[in-house]
């Protein structure tokens, strides 16, 4: 399991790491799928959304309906060969093909929803679609965005996101408050995209070869922040129902 963390916090090549413990590479190899698979099952086979009573109990003043903060995550990977999965893949604004997921997390930081990895020029909306999280969500619950995450005709809920200016010089006072509030809160999901990419492995472009083990790779670095932030999570256990 070490050898595991090394390669995925350090982003250590399968060769280094076969040099340092003394292995052939293809041992590294097995080691890290087996691993991969393994934490995958068992940390996938926790349940992480969290029901709709047990958020609303703890919910900030301001926002007393909203459920979930979500975001979109990219990752660079090696462009194929093929034009036609580049052209699934290449990001324009990225200059680069990639790798996008969508992440939940709740109103006290824990990661309560990760979907798998979708070529990069999926859109928002087919994301969201193709999900499930949709299913999920109540007329009485809320989300929370991001300005450009438009998927208003899509939710059967409430969005809360930045407020924009559309033309006019400044905000009103209710909307300054508002944004500031959904700023202190989607520091979360920005923290956990964070946290993931701090793992060496997915800060440089992931090749080819491992596009078979990469959602594993991922859903286990976004489930370990939930067990590294443990005293978050513990102090939002402990706070009476």
């Amino acid at each position: 399991m070490f050898m595991f963390l090394n390669y995925l916090a350090l982003g250590s090549k399968q060769r280094d790491l076969a040099d340092r413990y003394g292995v052939h590479q293809s041992t590294v190899s097995r080691i890290i799928t087996t691993w991969s698979n393994f934490l995958y099952t068992v940390l996938g086979s926790v349940r992480i959304w969290i029901p709709e009573e047990k958020i609303r109990a703890h919910l900030p003043a301001e926002f007393k309906d909203y459920a979930v903060i979500l975001d979109c995550t990219e990752l660079r990977c090696q462009c194929p060969s093929s034009l036609l999965l580049q052209s699934e893949m290449f990001l324009a604004y990225k200059s680069h093909c990639t790798l996008k997921g969508l992440l939940g997390v709740a109103p006290h930081g824990a990661v309560t929803f990760i979907y798998p990895l979708y070529a990069g020029s999926i859109s928002d909306k087919q994301i969201m679609r193709e999900s499930g999280i949709l299913s999920l969500l109540r007329p009485v619950m809320a989300i929370m965005v991001n300005r450009g995450f438009l998927v208003d005709d899509l939710v059967p809920c409430k969005i809360y996101r930045p407020a924009f200016l559309s033309g006019r010089s400044q905000m009103s006072a209710c909307e300054v408050r508002e944004t500031q509030a959904v700023a202190r809160l989607r520091v979360h999901v920005e923290r956990l995209i964070r946290s993931v990419k701090e793992h060496k492995f997915f800060d440089t472009e992931i090749p080819l070869r491992l596009f078979g083990n990469i959602n594993q790779l991922h859903t286990v670095a976004c489930l370990l922040t939930n067990y590294e932030n443990g005293p978050l999570v513990k102090a939002w256990a402990k706070k009476p129902e």
